[in-house]
């Protein structure tokens, strides 16, 4: 085995601590600013953990009492997951068969390279003809209609990131299965779906980061607590008259906790998929 010399062994390690601490420290604030009385947040110098914790603002933000805080940021929190689950759900259903297609028909590959250039326009240039068409449906501040917004986004950066999962199975294996009688469902259902298991793991959770994450389209399309998502929500909490900036990160901190889970959970997932098994060509 070759051997590492010990500075690049320091370096590689070195530089390893060096990106957690960028990854975890503004989190770390973040909660330390949720807990700390308001004094503490605006005291020189500031303190990296306060004499007294205070719990207040979870506990109105996670009041389900009318006219509260806590409903509106609840509702919002409710509203996002209803839109990020419908959307990433359609965007795999238009996706896998679409990724499929494209892997398999390469003199088609054009049309996911044209559908991949329209994330080069910038959201605004889109809003008006998106507004009109959602209005024309009947669908403004409401959460399917969002859901189907973001779903025209999703849906091609899914298709891309699945249709390289699909390229590296080999196609002897659906050759295979059509001499022994499978019909083409049969084949992607209980041979091409289990294979691609790791990239569709992979692809569902960045589909959810970037719908639960999305604030441009969500504060354009939303009105009420109806449709308002928890980014439109956290904005509205900085936007008073007078800023509670603990209260902001606890809204920031609580509003991070449903991906955080879900991606624990999915990444669980790709690593039983990479672990339990490999095409082998």
């Amino acid at each position: 085995m070759e051997r590492r010399s010990a500075a690049f062994t320091v370096f590689i390690y070195g530089a390893a601590i060096i990106l957690a601490l960028c990854l975890v420290l503004p989190i770390f604030w973040l909660f330390v600013m949720s807990i700390s009385p308001a004094a503490d947040l605006t005291t020189k110098p500031l303190r990296w953990w306060p004499e007294q914790i205070d719990l207040s603002r979870y506990r109105l933000l996670l009041t389900w009492a009318e006219n509260t805080t806590g409903r509106d940021f609840l509702s919002a929190l409710r509203n996002s997951l209803e839109v990020a689950g419908m959307a990433v759900v359609a965007a795999l259903l238009v996706a896998v068969p679409a990724a499929w297609a494209v892997s398999r028909r390469p003199e088609i590959e054009w049309s996911l390279h044209a559908l991949i250039m329209t994330y080069m326009l910038p959201p605004v240039a889109l809003a008006v003809p998106l507004y009109m068409g959602l209005a024309k449906l009947g669908l403004l501040n409401s959460v399917f209609g969002l859901a189907l917004i973001y779903l025209s986004i999703l849906a091609p950066f899914t298709t891309w990131l699945l249709k390289s999962g699909f390229d590296a199975i080999p196609r002897d294996l659906e050759a295979a299965a059509a001499i022994d009688g499978a019909r083409l469902d049969q084949t992607l259902r209980i041979i091409i779906l289990p294979l691609a298991a790791p990239v569709l793991s992979t692809a569902a959770l960045f589909a959810l980061l970037l719908a639960w994450d999305e604030f441009f389209y969500a504060l354009l399309f939303t009105a009420d607590q109806r449709a308002k998502t928890v980014t439109v929500a956290i904005a509205d909490i900085a936007g008073g008259k007078i800023a509670d900036y603990g209260l902001i990160a606890a809204a920031g901190v609580l509003a991070a906790l449903p991906p955080l889970l879900i991606g624990m959970v999915m990444q669980r997932a790709i690593v039983a998929g990479l672990t339990g098994g490999g095409v082998k060509g």
